[in-house]
């Protein structure tokens, strides 16, 4: 790299803290030692106590009464009360040397029964000695990351894959934990590092013929190809977010045409009340489930019709705003209304979906309940005219008598798998919020890159600083006290 341009890129430190990219690593003998139960609450068979900071071999001694045992073998011991030596439990230690540990700390963890007395007992021994204290919650994870163990996605994932109810949640979040998401941010940021160090030797070395002929067009040609592929991150239909916060799904439709019977066959449970009286539902019912492998947010929604109650009308109001947000809409009409009236089919679903979706190209599935309702030559009439029609295609089922579920929930596996992907193929996806905004951000300015760069290359690498800023907050290298406080709270005490 040129001398001159060694200046712009070194890294500040801070001689108190070693700052580097926005991460401190404090100094160990300054640092508490924290403890806590990392096993999760309420009564099992063995749990997991862990300390991390520099007087964890100190907590170890004290409460087993003897040396530490080796690293990383788990070995018997009898853990005592260090004031009475009383004998508390007999249990493994086991004992972690940084920074050859998950939070690059000295560590150690006590595994014992998982009877509240046991654990209670442990933890107040821990907290009687000096320079222990109780963890934050999410600090372990906290201290990884900024003793460079983790960067901010794989923290995420981390995350994520604790709280993981379905199989593409568990895939999708050990994926960002083993770090590809990080990965690729990385190389991202890689990118624009090299092409802002030729882009500021340009501009400080073109006029003294030290610079290769065509290295701006080598800088300009990097930035649109990266520019490219980070659009192409971003046009995923929200696949991370989905699989990471459930696809939300609104059962929509008129009233009495088994919208509540539906959600609870899904649900497998009474979770909303069925009636004859139309209009029961007033309210939107709400339940998350595991559909197919995938997270569903399901929601059922007040009979769409026009009424003078105003509580209903209210009920009606929020089916339609739910429908507005959703990701998919299940379209339930009563099979029987739509065999007798079969040009009232088109109308009625568009007045489902929302008025600035007049063609219908929402996102939706078609079910027909109330089969059970239609004799043999209703229903030969009605299937020739919804195979004949520019409708998606129909499900047909009757949840009375339980007559076309299985078909109906293939059907909706294979949209649910469509509109998430599979987490083990192809890029990785943003999984959250701050990541869209992130990468949003960093695409204005490498546009305003392109605007600049034939008028002034100095504001044009200002832009590329900007941009790499961006993706540096996305891994950590770059970043605030506010976004690691936002990410680390949602873990647990322990974690």
């Amino acid at each position: 790299m040129w001398p001159a341009l060694q200046g712009r890129l070194l890294l500040a430190r801070d001689p108190g803290t070693s700052k580097v990219f926005g991460r401190s690593y404090c100094r160990a003998a300054k640092r508490d030692t924290i403890f806590a139960l990392s096993s999760g609450q309420g009564k099992c068979g063995v749990a997991v106590i862990r300390t991390s900071g520099p007087a964890s071999s100190v907590a170890l001694v004290r409460l087993t009464r003897a040396e530490a045992p080796p690293p990383r073998v788990a070995t018997l011991r009898r853990i005592c009360d260090p004031r009475s030596a009383e004998t508390l439990d007999r249990g493994l230690v086991l004992w972690f040397p940084g920074p050859g540990s998950f939070t690059g700390e000295d560590s150690a963890e006590f595994h014992v029964h998982g009877g509240p007395a046991v654990v209670s007992g442990v933890l107040k021994a821990l907290g009687c000695l000096p320079l222990l204290r109780l963890a934050e919650p999410g600090e372990f994870t906290k201290r990884a990351f900024q003793n460079g163990k983790l960067d901010l996605t794989a923290a995420e994932g981390l995350g994520d894959l604790i709280h993981a109810e379905t199989e593409s949640q568990r895939r999708q979040a050990l994926r960002q934990m083993e770090g590809d998401l990080g990965r690729l941010y990385r190389r991202w940021s890689d990118t624009l590092t090299k092409a802002l160090a030729h882009l500021e030797a340009y501009i400080d070395f073109s006029e003294d013929d030290n610079i290769e002929e065509g290295i701006l067009a080598e800088v300009e040609e990097a930035v649109e190809a990266l520019e490219k592929e980070m659009r192409e991150h971003l046009q995923d239909g929200r696949r991370g977010e989905r699989l990471r916060d459930g696809v939300h799904v609104v059962i929509a439709g008129p009233t009495n045409a088994g919208k509540s019977s539906l959600l609870n066959h899904l649900c497998q449970k009474p979770a909303a009340i069925v009636s004859p009286i139309a209009g029961t539902t007033r309210d939107v019912v709400e339940a998350a489930l595991n559909i197919g492998g995938f997270p569903v947010v399901l929601s059922d929604t007040a009979g769409l019709r026009d009424t003078s109650d105003v509580v209903e009308m209210e009920g009606v109001n929020r089916a339609r705003q739910r429908v507005e947000v959703a990701d998919l809409v299940l379209a339930v009409l009563d099979a029987a209304e739509v065999a007798q009236k079969p040009n009232q089919l088109v109308p009625a679903l568009l007045d489902i979906l929302p008025p600035d979706d007049p063609k219908g190209t929402r996102l939706y599935l078609l079910v027909l309940n109330k089969m059970d309702l239609l004799g043999d030559k209703e229903r030969a009439d009605l299937l020739p005219n919804l195979a004949n029609s520019d409708l998606a295609p129909a499900c047909f089922l009757s949840c009375k008598t339980e007559e076309g579920i299985a078909t109906f929930l293939s059907v909706l596996g294979k949209q649910l798998a469509n509109m998430c992907g599979d987490p083990l193929t192809g890029s990785p996806s943003p999984t959250q919020a701050r990541h869209q905004l992130s990468l949003a951000k960093c695409l204005e300015a490498l546009g305003r890159f392109g605007h600049y760069r034939a008028v002034d290359l100095a504001l044009a690498a200002e832009e590329l600083r900007q941009a790499r800023r961006l993706l540096g907050r996305l891994t950590g290298q770059v970043g605030s006290e506010e976004i690691l406080e936002l990410i680390f709270k949602d873990f647990c005490i322990g974690k």
